[in-house]
């Protein structure tokens, strides 16, 4: 399971475009007027791919208990409470309130380890801002200014520090012979009948209540020699739909079983196409790295020009991940779920391949050769040697010069390239570029004396030359 970090604070000192900058979105909506944040919004920091962890926004503390500041008070202390780690946020040019002085003194009530993060430095004196807060007794205290990204790696730093260790490992799962599959998608697609189906039991209760599953529930089970974990999830709603308190809870644990899985199943129905709550499914899951396969369920219902119109529906929408494998499925009556498994086997198998260091130079001498990167400005990029760094996704490190200018197109040709040489079906594939730093940077060159007599003779002959 990922560490959590919860974002608490009194209104409008910069929750949300702190939640923002961590997560590389635009989730969180940010607004001059206090109170925009209601609802808990959960998302994953990935600004150190190593090491990633939930964060989730909450609304401001006002200070009132009845009505909807005390609910979304109440939605706040319940994230603070279950957190890992909580980052008490203030506001550096209004500095200490009341109000904050009664949001710490809860906060030193739950025993939840804590950091004083100062907000909104930028255009004021910060050891003056620092004095303010001096009076609260934290021994570290970090500045940030979230709208420019000031101190943003200085945090990371510290919450990386406090986060436990257990939190952050790679290997989520003790049982490596075990395949690992998650179903997700949207409430009412089919997710614990499918589950049941492949169980021979009724295991998971379903319904046509949409919602029913509020728990990522985990089962054992062998398949044709083969062991597998079956991880059913929870719905994800809009995020306008989830008001209870526990499906709040539940989307944390749809997140963490997509980062323990292998092979990510997306269950679509079939009967209402691509919507924009199956996107943000997706787009959890691409988030992750993970293995994909599309399962297009209640397919036995449709006729053949619902079918015909289907298709193109999703080709048009599931364009973009056209590497993922559509399988067409009937969760209730059991049809299409040997190919089902077919496909998930081969995205596992391709997650999980293992590379040799000569074959993917190879692949990369051939792909430069083939395409060279574009000119820029007059310089080319060179890739001079790649080697693997990883799998589930397969990671490739390329090493070369000139690689932070190389143009996301080139990007997307080596990863195409590589997808297709390799035969990698059903996972994403990642590159990683690094620059060779400089030797000399920083150092300055120390002339000899016989050097000096040279370049003041060379000085004088321009003089007399003028």
């Amino acid at each position: 399971m990922l560490p959590l970090v919860a974002l608490v604070g009194r209104p409008n000192v910069g929750k949300s475009t702190l939640f923002n900058a961590l997560t590389r979105s635009r989730d969180a909506l940010v607004h001059d007027q206090p109170g925009v944040t209601r609802d808990r919004n959960y998302g994953v920091c990935r600004l150190d791919v190593e090491a990633p962890f939930l964060v989730v926004d909450t609304g401001g503390i006002a200070g009132e208990e009845e009505g909807l500041a005390g609910a979304t008070a109440r939605q706040a202390r319940a994230a603070a409470e279950e957190a890992d780690l909580v980052l008490f946020i203030v506001d550096g040019r209004e500095g200490p309130s009341a109000l904050d002085d009664e949001i710490l003194a809860w906060l030193r009530k739950t025993a939840r380890p804590t950091l004083l993060v100062i907000n909104k430095i930028d255009g004021i004196n910060e050891s003056t801002a620092l004095a303010d807060f001096a009076r609260y007794g934290f021994s570290d205290v970090t500045t940030i200014s979230a709208s420019h990204r000031q101190g943003i790696d200085d945090l990371l730093e510290e919450v990386h520090q406090r986060l436990p260790e257990e939190g952050a490992a790679a290997e989520l799962d003790n049982d490596p012979d075990r395949m690992r599959v998650a179903f997700v998608g949207r409430p009412n697609v089919g997710k614990s009948t499918l589950v049941n189906r492949l169980l021979g039991e009724e295991r998971m209760i379903a319904s046509e209540v949409p919602g029913t599953t509020r728990d990522s529930i985990a089962v054992d089970m062998e398949r044709d020699g083969r062991q597998y974990r079956l991880i059913d999830t929870a719905g994800l709603r809009r995020k306008g739909k989830v008001e209870e308190a526990v499906e709040k809870f539940s989307v944390v644990k749809t997140l963490q079983a997509i980062e323990q899985c292998q092979v990510a199943v997306l269950l679509l129905d079939a009967t209402e196409g691509v919507t924009d709550q199956d996107a943000t499914v997706l787009g959890a899951v691409l988030d992750a790295g993970r293995a994909l396969v599309v399962a297009i369920n209640k397919w036995d219902g449709l006729t053949a020009y619902q079918r015909e119109q289907a298709e193109a529906l999703l080709a048009r929408k599931l364009g973009f991940v056209e590497w993922a494998e559509a399988v067409r499925i009937s969760a209730l009556h059991g049809s299409g779920l040997r190919e089902l498994f077919k496909a998930i086997h081969r995205a596992h198998a391709s997650a999980t391949k293992e590379f040799g260091t000569s074959e993917v130079n190879k692949a990369l001498e051939i792909a430069y050769e083939t395409n060279p990167p574009p000119s820029i400005r007059g310089h080319v990029s060179k890739l001079r040697y790649v080697h693997p760094g990883g799998a589930n996704p397969p990671t490739f490190i390329v090493h070369g010069t000139r690689l932070k200018v190389l143009p996301e197109s080139y990007k997307r040709y080596l990863e195409n390239f590589f997808r297709k040489r390799f035969k990698l079906v059903g996972t994403p594939v990642r590159f990683i570029f690094r620059e060779g730093a400089n030797p000399y940077e920083g150092k300055k060159n120390v002339l000899t004396e016989k050097q000096i007599a040279k370049k003041r003779r060379l000085i004088r002959h321009v003089k007399r030359s003028k």
